[in-house]
């Protein structure tokens, strides 16, 4: 019986760090998120890029737009929303959660968003 219960523990050792990778964030261009966007619905992405366009208590957010130098017109910007804020010109890293299709009304509508990001800045 204790053969059982070690091998079954020692099993939950070898995966523990599946499960542990499985959580980090996917590194992404601003070019791949807009052309994964269905497959990263949900999931947590780490983006760099430089901010190009800041929007400040909106919502109870922040409101960040960063390119990253990939993808064109369309897609070569993303917008992420924070509790934290930054300044247009700062290169940052953010990690969020991806979020397709989102309608906040009056018009402000985006394919893909960054939502709930931490920002840290280079």
């Amino acid at each position: 019986m204790n053969r059982i219960v070690i091998t079954f523990l020692a099993g939950l050792l070898c995966l523990a760090p599946l499960v542990v990778s499985a959580a980090d964030p996917v590194q992404k261009s601003i070019a791949e998120l807009y052309q994964e966007k269905e497959q990263l619905k949900g999931k947590q992405v780490k983006l760099q890029g430089k901010v190009v366009k800041v929007n400040n208590g909106i919502m109870n957010r922040n409101f960040i737009h960063l390119q990253d130098g990939t993808g064109k017109k369309g897609s070569n910007d993303i917008t992420v929303t924070s509790q934290q804020t930054a300044h247009v010109g700062d290169e940052v890293t953010v990690v969020g959660t991806v979020t397709v299709d989102l309608d906040f009304g009056s018009g402000y509508v985006y394919p893909v968003i960054v939502e709930k990001a931490t920002i840290t800045k280079k």
